[in-house]
């Protein structure tokens, strides 16, 4: 491997804008760039000019590869004759600065008419309806298009319990991208809490206030069980995002790549690399979806019954896959099977262990912002590649879903959301690839297709009613 093959890739994720002074003499802008590059960044943009009088002050956007390398990268144009950095910085800390979202207003209030209706006294009307028929509050209040995002800190990304105030970037995140892709107005609620009992009393007595509530970055064990209790105990869709729209999405590319490699969901086995919360419910849905064999594998290997120390979870794993009760390692297990599906750690898959599949294999390695296995590790060896990254093809990302999914539930008035409704989110999104644009590089469609969402948001609807899990 040649050396500038080895080099970290640049993203966006570490850009700087720079902000410099250039003196207005030939060479000068193209030393500057020389500089940049000489030093591995990636010019992304430079603010069109014309050069007119001596000095020219220009704002440039580099693309780095880490927090050193942005460092670096500075260092080397400060070194520059002839070039005065005015001032820098990270336009990923920058875009968060205040937060992401805010409360607008939906009426004015541009004289003591518009006051008396939407406040004293004309309010008191609606709350008497209210309080007369509280069906009335899914029409009358912000519970019909609010979503609560609400976090413990205790698994954020791949970071860990990194507590509430650490998650809201997270939760801010989530809430910025429901209103851009299903125009649903969410809600960050970061908790400081000890205990899963602590949640669930939390959110029930919230609950009045929201139409809906997506889990986040809540650690397992303890996730499956606010989500079970608050969906047994509240009439309101509750969605654990990390474990339900991971599995809605990736069946809806496993969908798409078994039509690549012309294989039947019935016949395929499955290899499921981590039995946490996304992993459980990948399995579920798979099941529901009709996969023929499939088998959880954590870091003591194969979930199988039989093996000590499981929690409820991996108990129902192990009583409900794995019917040739394959045990033994990764390695071991993977052995034919026809798809690995990662939502684990980096590197836990080896170019062997995908040497060793079937014929034509998929491999789904999920894992963020570090994959089970690398793409180029693999190249000619996979039919079909998918990761959790932007920066490769076949992105396996939850916007897809959770954003048309709560769009549909509201829309519906939904109390819960099914296996049914998580089943036609899957297979709304898989159909939005089309035939023609079918192939082993596109098996789901654009994070920015906006007709996505709304597909999802009709199907789910759609399956919400037919269910009859709505409010009348």
């Amino acid at each position: 491997m040649t050396e500038a093959a080895s080099a970290p890739s640049t993203s966006t994720q570490y850009s700087i804008a720079l902000r410099v002074s250039l003196d207005n003499q030939p060479g000068v802008l193209g030393e500057l760039t020389t500089a940049i590059g000489a030093a591995g960044g990636n010019i992304f943009a430079i603010e069109g000019f014309v050069a007119k009088g001596p000095l020219l002050e220009r704002e440039i956007v580099v693309n780095c590869s880490s927090v050193a390398h942005q460092s670096e990268v500075v260092e080397a144009v400060q070194a520059v004759g002839g070039v005065e950095l005015i001032d820098w910085w990270d336009r990923t800390f920058r875009m968060h600065e205040g937060g992401k979202v805010e409360v607008l207003p939906l009426c004015p209030v541009g004289d003591r008419d518009d006051l008396s209706m939407a406040y004293t006294p004309g309010v008191a009307r609606v709350c008497t309806a209210i309080a007369e028929d509280e069906k009335l509050a899914d029409e009358l209040t912000i519970r019909k298009n609010t979503v609560a995002i609400v976090s413990d800190g205790t698994a954020v990304l791949g970071l860990g319990d990194i507590g509430p105030k650490a998650a809201m970037p997270v939760m801010e995140g989530k809430a910025l991208l429901f209103k851009e892709f299903a125009d649903v107005d969410a809600f960050p609620i970061c908790l400081d809490v000890s205990t899963p009992e602590e949640i669930i009393e939390t959110v029930i007595r919230l609950a009045p206030t929201f139409g809906g509530v997506n889990l986040e970055d809540i650690a397992a064990p303890g996730a499956f069980e606010v989500e079970r209790e608050l969906d047994a105990r509240l009439d309101i869709p509750i969605f654990h995002d990390d474990q339900h729209g991971t599995a809605v999405v990736a069946l809806a590319g496993l969908e798409n790549a078994l039509r690549v490699v012309g294989k039947d969901m019935s016949d395929i086995s499955v290899v499921i690399s981590g039995v946490g919360a996304a992993g459980v419910a990948i399995g579920k849905i798979l099941l529901g979806a009709g996969v023929g064999h499939i088998v959880g594998v954590d870091s003591r290997g194969a979930i199988v019954e039989g093996r000590e120390n499981l929690n409820d979870m991996k108990l129902w794993f192990a009583e409900n896959t794995n019917q040739r009760k394959l045990a033994g390692s990764l390695s071991d297990v993977i052995a034919g099977a026809d798809v690995f599906l990662g939502v684990s750690a980096p590197g836990v898959l080896s170019v062997d262990d995908v040497k060793s599949m079937a014929a034509e294999p998929i491999v789904f390695a999920m894992a963020n912002p570090d994959p089970e296995i690398l793409p180029e590790q693999v190249e000619g060896l996979v039919a079909v590649m998918a990761t959790g990254r932007s920066d490769y093809p076949n992105q396996i990302n939850n916007v897809l879903a959770f954003p048309g999914i709560f769009r549909g539930a509201l829309d519906a008035l939904a109390t819960r959301v099914t296996e049914g409704m998580k089943l036609a989110a899957a297979d709304a999104i898989a159909s939005s690839v089309s035939a023609e644009e079918l192939s082993a590089t596109h098996i789901v469609p654009s994070v920015f297709d906006r007709q996505v969402s709304v597909r999802v948001a009709e199907a789910v609807a759609a399956a919400a009613i037919a269910e009859g899990v709505v409010r009348s």
